[in-house]
């Protein structure tokens, strides 16, 4: 059985994963326009500014959207079935994430429904995964 796949920093992303590993998940936002957002990227998608900055976000979500992985990709063998998702971060900004802590079903995973962030350590790095924000 093949490894998870384990992310590799780049100088655009290391202060996320400098984040996740101190437990906080940082996402930036334009000083121009305020508007905060992820992908990490120099440049603000919303005004073209490159006056941005590093935030700590909350942590708390909403489910978005998710669709329910029954072939895992090599390394994932023994997770299966699990649940890819996009969740929206109170802040505004979605990101792509996997949801824990709850099966893998659509009656357990509903829209809208409310997740806090945690974070799962995979080789060298920690990578943010969402649960239930009551657990």
């Amino acid at each position: 059985m093949a490894a998870k796949p384990v992310p590799v920093p780049t100088p655009e992303t290391q202060p996320f994963w400098d984040g996740c590993a101190a437990g906080e998940l940082r996402i930036q936002r334009c000083d121009d326009c305020g508007r905060p957002y992820f992908y990490p990227r120099p440049v603000c998608p919303a005004c073209g500014s490159q006056n941005v900055r590093w935030f700590a976000a909350s942590g708390r979500a909403t489910l978005y959207s998710y669709v329910i992985n029954h072939r895992p990709a090599p390394g994932f063998e023994d997770d299966t079935p699990y649940a890819i998702a996009v969740v929206e971060l109170e802040e505004g900004p979605r990101m792509m994430t996997n949801i824990t802590g709850l099966p893998a079903t659509p009656e357990a995973l509903e829209l809208d429904m409310p997740l806090r962030v945690r974070f799962e350590p995979r080789g060298d790095v920690s990578l943010p995964v969402f649960g239930p924000e009551e657990s």
